[in-house]
């Protein structure tokens, strides 16, 4: 039977419980253990898909087309075990589940509650798809004390109830703030925390303490005797140069024997942590260095943009090079031409990423014709592939007014809403006006390369599946013209019908994909895509 280690937070919000959910796996997962990780969000949208990158950063696509919080990247990242839609749920889907049963008359007259009607639909999913593994780690989101997370707190006390003190810990991360005046690290924060979550009926077994420095003995001491946990079960959270070293931090405080120690499980043998003292040993002993311009229109939170930043370092440690990224605002070329030239020069290599809108999309389009014609590496992604494609229409194929028929009415629709796609479910069909969230071409799907491409040379077969998030396809009919251009459509959909990859095969490396492949790389096993553009502009870097 699985065990369960579930994770709350406290004082603040952003303490990374995310963060430490991953590499918490990942140490135990070192062990030899099967570990899956999960995430309850509170809030009421059924999932992200709808919610501005503003409000809460990237949407994270899974392989069977869920639409999750960007935590699921890091656990993907950090273990290497595909995230599934049974791994993230919110309170907007559970409660749209209980409602739609309620409507159909399945509580046979019942009166619906949070108790038990909620907290049995949490348990539920918290219990679904655990087959064959040793450990499920449940991250719960939000802080506690916060309104919305209590039908989570209280589900997550019943279960460990349900499952048996042997078979649930519980983990909590806390602040332990340095007050400058004082000369010194303050507890009580941690203590009124973890007092909040007693009076949820919920003692935690580990406390995480996350300090700016060394946590003393003394102040550890007095946290445990004040939480009511032991000594050994205190462990000091510090920053970390890298989030890559954290697994490492972890290990070295505790953390992993700490929580065994809870479930009453000898710690046994050292973990094999050789895969990330490599990671660590790659990014801190680089043998060159790189820049990459990052043209986008979420550039004032990066998070925005999380698995992206961290595929460009994983392709910085193939190479075994440091990556400095540069976050450019697209709207800034469209405001004055002179800064195409001026941000973009002294570039390495230029990506433009996906986004959704027409703001912006005129200083992409303006940053792929720089990259085009000054032969600097270009990376299109998603959006950015489209940009591509419409730069070469209006450039290099004599399509003055080629646009996307998501920006508008267009005379010429480089790009265009996908009506319909094959997917495992069958035919999906999509209309003008319809609903936006989860109705986009959602997760995997296959792509045949051409032979004699530069992306078939890149991934080293002509048969690949990424992820996809989109509602917007460039226009297989006008294929023709794009190709006489220069563009040329090395992979398409199995049918033959959707252009997923373009490239120049008379540039040095421009290439552009309709998927995320940022969605699949990871430390240990970085993307080819990634590791192959930033060894386009390491060898750019040598011209320059």
């Amino acid at each position: 039977m699985a065990r369960f280690i579930f994770i709350t937070g406290g004082v603040v919000s952003s303490l990374g419980k995310g963060l430490m959910a991953a590499s918490l796996a990942a140490l135990l997962q070192a062990r030899g253990y099967r570990v899956r990780i999960r995430k309850f969000d509170p809030y009421l949208n059924v999932d992200p898909g709808t919610m501005s990158p503003y409000q809460h950063g990237e949407v994270y696509v899974t392989d069977d087309g869920a639409e999750t919080d960007l935590d699921l990247g890091h656990y993907e990242r950090f273990t290497g075990v595909p995230g599934r839609q049974s791994d993230n749920v919110t309170s907007g889907r559970i409660y749209q589940t209980i409602i739609q049963k309620e409507r159909r008359g399945d509580y046979l007259g019942a009166t619906v509650q949070v108790i038990p009607h909620v907290t049995d639909a949490i348990k539920e999913f918290a219990r679904t798809d655990v087959d064959g593994l040793d450990f499920v780690l449940c991250e719960i989101g939000g802080t506690v004390g916060d309104i919305e997370s209590l039908p989570f707190m209280e589900a997550i006390r019943q279960l460990r109830n349900d499952l048996g003190r042997a078979n649930a810990v519980f983990v909590h991360l806390t602040l332990v703030p340095y007050i400058a005046a004082a000369g010194e690290l303050k507890t009580k924060p941690t203590q009124h925390s973890v007092r909040d979550l007693t009076s949820l009926g919920i003692q935690p077994d580990v406390l995480v303490c996350r300090c700016d420095r060394e946590l003393p003995d003394g102040e550890r001491a007095k946290i445990a005797l004040f939480c009511n946990v032991a000594k050994e079960a205190v462990i000091p959270a510090l920053d970390a140069p890298s989030i890559y070293g954290v697994p490492l931090q972890y290990h070295a405080e505790g953390l992993d024997e700490a929580v065994l120690a809870a479930f009453g499980i000898e710690a046994g043998e050292e973990p094999d942590l050789s895969r990330w003292t490599e990671i660590i040993d790659r990014l801190e002993n680089p043998e060159g260095e790189v820049t990459i311009g990052v043209v986008g229109k979420y550039v004032g939170l990066l998070d925005a943009y999380k698995s992206l930043h961290e595929a460009l370092i994983h392709g910085g440690m193939a190479n075994r090079v440091k990556v400095n990224i540069r976050w450019i605002d697209a709207e800034l070329f469209e405001q004055d031409e002179a800064e195409v030239a001026a941000k973009l020069e002294p570039m390495h290599a230029i990506l433009v990423p996906g986004g959704f809108g027409e703001r912006g999309s005129e200083g992409k389009i303006a940053a792929v014709r720089f990259a085009r014609e000054r032969r600097v590496p270009y990376f299109g992604i998603c959006l950015g592939m489209q940009m591509a494609c419409i730069e070469g229409a209006r450039n290099t194929a004599g399509i003055a007014k080629a646009s996307t028929t998501e920006f508008g009415p267009t005379d010429e629709p480089i790009v265009g809403l996908i009506s319909e796609w094959m997917s495992e479910e069958g035919l999906q069909k999509r209309e003008e006006g319809g609903d936006l969230g989860g109705t986009m071409r959602l997760g995997a799907y296959d792509a045949k390369l051409s032979g004699n491409s530069h992306a078939a040379a890149i991934y080293g077969t002509t048969e690949i599946s990424e992820r996809h998030r989109h509602r917007y396809e460039v226009n297989v009919h006008y294929r023709e013209p794009l190709e006489r251009g220069g563009l040329v459509f090395s992979g398409m959909s199995p049918d033959g019908e959707l252009p997923e990859i373009v490239e120049r095969p008379d540039h040095p490396w421009f290439v552009g994909v309709q998927f995320h492949p940022e969605l699949k790389s990871k430390p240990f096993d970085p993307h080819p895509l990634f590791a192959s553009f930033i060894a386009a502009a390491l060898g750019q870097s040598r011209l320059v």
